[in-house]
């Protein structure tokens, strides 16, 4: 793959840095939070350090493809260097780099609107890491075809628990154009090592994107319960301990899915508040002399979410702090057991999606799991 090489670098040489260390490049905010994303899954195994860097100096400002071009020679060294290992049984070396390959992949792919041909490369690569991860795994993962729409299948990776045998499950949703590779990457080790099974879910199938009109009448968050009845014939699983948790929620699907099936032994997710929010800013701008009617109202969504409820943002997201603290506030008074975790900028995982620290987030997820699963008490 060749692009313009004039500016080789120009990336890296034009690099500023926020208030808080975070390199950023005016203009390119979609790039600088991927580029934060990339660097910090260095601490959960999914990329490093060093490669990221290097990476990033090779990229030219002046081309339109020399971002994925750059992510998918990285990713490839990655690849090639883990099917060698499995090839020496080295496994535990050829999983690591496979799910580094599958970061950098991902980051090829992102954000949308560069040419297909590497937008397919990039999608094909990144799944096919996963198939080689899985195939690896003890005990070894699947790639799933979930029944959905007549034409519509949900393709989800499961990774089965190591140490049960009738294993409570997480299912980790991203938003409609998310990958479940990402994923995989994300949230295997911290379900692992806890003997939680985990299964990821692509919203849109194996297709790229899908044409409208092919989802004409079918809401997403419908979508979760035919994943609900597929896990409940599962073997292997115990479908009383199924939780749900949304991947740096930007909408509140996630929660609605929650709210719709009573199913759900947990849920990690929104709780509605970006319904809220998008209701406040039209009913402001329809009605704004009677915009305290929507701060007052409690949250529909919240209330009709049975199973217990966790929600954590940042402080520097996209929502202003004071307006979280006073959902958290609305969540006790409606439901039996919720909780807001507010991440401040002085601790980290305080940007959207905690993309800035994924571990901390993920530590206090998976524990808020662990107590709710009543996997503590059987393990004693």
């Amino acid at each position: 793959m060749h692009g313009h090489r004039g500016a080789r670098g120009a990336f890296l040489s034009s690099v500023e840095f926020d208030d808080k260390g975070w390199p950023c490049w005016p203009g390119r905010e979609d790039l600088s939070a991927e580029f934060i994303k990339i660097l910090a899954a260095a601490q959960e195994g999914g990329s490093t350090v060093s490669e990221c860097w290097l990476t990033l100096s090779r990229i030219d400002l002046a081309s339109e493809v020399s971002w994925s071009e750059e992510w998918i020679r990285t990713a490839e060294l990655n690849e090639n260097r883990a099917d060698l290992s499995y090839l020496n049984g080295n496994l535990i070396t050829a999983r690591r780099n496979w799910l580094r390959a599958i970061t950098y992949f991902h980051a090829a792919a992102r954000p949308a609107g560069y040419a297909n041909d590497l937008l397919q490369c990039a999608v094909d690569g990144m799944r096919r890491c996963a198939r080689s991860y899985l195939k690896s795994r003890v005990p070894a993962g699947q790639v799933l075809s979930i029944p959905w729409t007549e034409e519509v299948s949900l393709q989800a990776c499961y990774l089965p628990s190591a140490f049960r045998d009738n294993a409570p499950v997480i299912v980790c949703i991203g938003e409609p154009g998310s990958y479940k590779e990402e994923l995989i990457a994300k949230y295997a080790a911290h379900a692992y090592e806890r003997g939680l099974a985990l299964l990821t879910v692509d919203l849109l199938g194996t297709e790229m994107a899908l044409p409208p009109e092919r989802l004409e009448g079918q809401k997403f968050e419908a979508a979760l319960s035919h994943v609900l009845d597929y896990l409940s014939e599962k073997p292997g699983v115990d479908n009383t301990r199924i939780a749900i948790v949304a991947d740096a929620w930007s909408s509140s699907l996630v929660a609605r899915a929650a709210a719709s099936d009573t199913r759900f032994a947990a849920a990690v997710c929104d709780a509605g508040i970006w319904d809220t929010h998008e209701r406040s800013f039209f009913h402001r701008h329809a009605a704004p002399q009677e915009q305290t009617r929507w701060i007052d109202e409690p949250n529909a969504i919240s209330r009709s979410i049975d199973c217990p409820l966790l929600v954590t943002a940042g402080e520097g997201g996209w929502l202003l702090p004071g307006a979280l603290i006073e959902f958290g506030d609305q969540l006790n008074n409606i439901h039996r057991d919720a909780r807001l975790i507010l991440f401040r900028r002085a601790e980290t995982a305080a940007m959207q999606g905690h993309i800035d620290n994924p571990t901390l987030a993920n530590e206090v997820i998976f524990d808020w799991l662990e107590d709710r699963l009543g996997l503590r008490k059987s393990l004693s």
